[in-house]
């Protein structure tokens, strides 16, 4: 008798069933995990940099709220290619 754990994973395994990736797509994945945390990372320094110089909070907030917009925008894009690469298309 299996689990309800199990029930679930076998019906997640039919609607959508796992890929294994090759030595190349995981290359890839490596690959744009580092240039999107240098990415991400170079914003965080530019922004905190006039963050730190905002004169007034409400500079200072909207600096904070960019910051967070460009880090979701960025790990989108970084989450598309992902998928490019495993399903083959990168």
């Amino acid at each position: 008798m299996k689990s309800a754990y199990e029930l679930a994973m076998s019906r997640l395994e039919k609607s959508a069933p796992t890929t294994k990736l090759n030595a190349e797509q995981k290359k890839k994945l490596a690959e744009l995990d580092s240039q999107y945390a240098a990415k991400i990372a170079g914003r965080e320094i530019a922004l905190n940099g006039e963050i730190a110089k905002a004169e007034d909070f409400e500079k200072e907030e909207s600096l904070r709220e960019q910051l967070v917009s460009e880090r979701r925008k960025i790990q989108a894009e970084l989450e598309d290619k992902k998928e490019q690469v495993r399903q083959g298309k990168y």
